[in-house]
């Protein structure tokens, strides 16, 4: 284990204690990972705020690469969160708190992951190592979903994995560890669409000690296709087995689509299309992809498809752009662009002139070269990078977290979004930034203009640029407000929970 800071845990004024607030919390673990809980209690979020309820959103122990900025007041850097939470805050209709995940894992390469708390890097640890800090945590976790209770009517607190790990349970701190010390009622959620649902619960029923089995106050049946009555025995079934009621089947959520995901689980499932749309994007599939939900605005417009190309497959010949996302380790994906011809892909491409993006990571990949003289990222201390644009990045220890505005110098358009990076990058090219970040020059520009790189985070956001962008690209009509259509999918997800749902029953199993 290597620790970066001390004093990770921020206490309270008041040295909060969890039991003693007066807002009620409930909890959703799953039968296993994603199985859509991060969705249902968003979706739950937004349809109690709908009810005239103050809620907050709260995931104790996180495991992403997608991360978001939640600032924090009084001090100049934000801290991180998991994507997830950043969402969910928005369905509460409330700011972002480091408080809703208080420990954010990030897996880096040989050297295991990025350890978060409240907000801060607290140092990097493997799996075997962190097992014994997890009860450290602890602390810092009733501390943060102390604060919440203190501002909400009720918590809706997400676990991770699943209860049914065992084996990790006398150090847990993210299902059932936190539950029954925290006394949250639990309710479990089964993916039908994965199948073996029945099984996923009864099992989860057998296998748990009686501390933990008297937590859970029900079930709830997710991403069901079609009839949902054609499941009535089966929810016979479940709670004869178990004893748990259930709180309803929800139907596979069409608008989950439009939401910013957290997993690149989802990267794995995303459909390569059919090669019809007007506008291809192509973005590899990098091992330690961050962020990647930086594209979600332009996957949500009509006429473009955006490719996620696996590692094994080329790049699409028919793409108008490529796009390097964000990483959680540059050097060792540089290494898995280069082992998957995918350095070669891109420059044919860039030949037979099609235009390159690189965001955060993926703007220090197009440089010369990548240094590491802390080891930040492991033993290799030194990578050349692609060569498209002439600067060069040093990675320093200290994270720039913070969520910012700026301006597009391409189109004169604005932006907002949020940085979350390791490094400084310098060179010719970046006397010709991309954006102005509140003030400041950011980015470099090749010199014939179809290479560009930034470290802005949700730059694709701002309808204004993106439209710009990809009429630069033939595209013509675009999609409109991207963030309104994200307040639009929330709407319509907590409409779904609310028919087919008995969020009366689920609240009032609160406490």
């Amino acid at each position: 284990m290597r620790h970066t800071r001390k004093g990770a845990v921020r206490k309270s004024d008041s040295e909060t204690c969890v039991m003693s607030i007066s807002a009620k919390a409930i909890m959703l673990q799953g039968t296993g990972s994603d199985v859509g809980k991060s969705v249902l209690v968003a979706g739950l979020c937004r349809a109690a705020r709908l009810r005239r309820l103050s809620v907050r959103p709260f995931k104790p122990q996180n495991m992403s690469n997608n991360a978001a900025v939640a600032d924090m007041q009084g001090e100049p850097m934000g801290g991180e969160i998991g994507r997830a939470q950043w969402l969910q805050a928005l369905a509460c209709g409330v700011p972002a708190s480091v408080d809703m995940n208080p420990v954010l894992l990030k897996p880096q390469s040989d050297i295991g992951s990025q350890v978060i708390v409240q907000g801060r890097m607290f140092g990097t640890a493997r799996a075997r190592d962190y097992q014994q800090l997890k009860p450290t945590l602890m602390d810092a976790v009733l501390d943060s979903f102390g604060r919440l209770k203190a501002q909400a009517d009720i918590v809706i607190v997400e676990g991770a994995g699943s209860p049914a790990e065992i084996n990790l349970r006398p150090r847990d701190i993210a299902n059932m560890g936190f539950a029954t010390r925290a006394d949250v009622p639990v309710v479990l959620v089964g993916d039908i669409d994965r199948g073996g649902v029945i099984a996923s619960l009864a099992g989860t029923h057998l296998i748990l000690p009686e501390e933990d089995r008297r937590m859970i106050a029900g079930y709830i049946i997710n991403k069901f296709r079609g009839d949902a009555t054609l499941f009535d025995e089966g929810l016979t079934a479940i709670t004869r087995f178990t004893g748990w009621r259930s709180f309803g089947v929800v139907p596979w959520l069409k608008e989950a689509a439009l939401l910013p995901p957290e997993d690149s689980v989802v990267l794995e499932k995303a459909s390569r299309g059919d090669g019809g749309s007007a506008c291809r994007v192509a973005v590899p599939m990098l091992p330690r992809i961050a962020n990647f939900d930086d594209l979600d605005p332009l996957r949500a417009e009509p006429e473009v498809e955006v490719v996620f190309v696996p590692q094994g497959e080329r790049m699409p010949r028919d793409a108008a752009m490529i796009v390097i996302p964000g990483s959680k380790s540059t050097i060792g994906d540089l290494a898995a662009l280069r082992a998957n011809g995918w350095d070669d892909d891109i420059r044919a491409h860039h030949r037979r002139g099609g235009r390159v993006v690189g965001l955060c990571g993926g703007y220090q990949m197009l440089g010369r070269r990548v240094l590491d003289p802390h080891g930040i990222e492991g033993s290799v201390r030194e990578a050349d990078g692609l060569g498209l644009l002439d600067v060069e990045t040093v990675l320093e220890p200290e994270k720039t977290v913070r969520n910012v505005a700026g301006r597009s110098l391409f189109h004169d358009e604005p932006l907002s979004g949020y940085e979350i990076h390791l490094g400084r990058t310098t060179g010719p090219d970046a006397l010709r930034p991309a954006v102005l970040i509140e003030g400041r020059p950011d980015g470099a520009v090749s010199s014939d203009g179809r290479v560009w790189g930034t470290y802005l985070h949700g730059i694709f956001v701002a309808d204004g640029f993106r439209g710009k962008l990809l009429a630069d690209l033939g595209v013509t009509g675009q999609g409109g407000d991207y963030r309104a259509g994200v307040e639009a999918a929330l709407d319509a997800i907590a409409g779904h929970l609310e028919r087919h749902l008995d969020i009366d029953a689920l609240l009032a199993a609160a406490r």
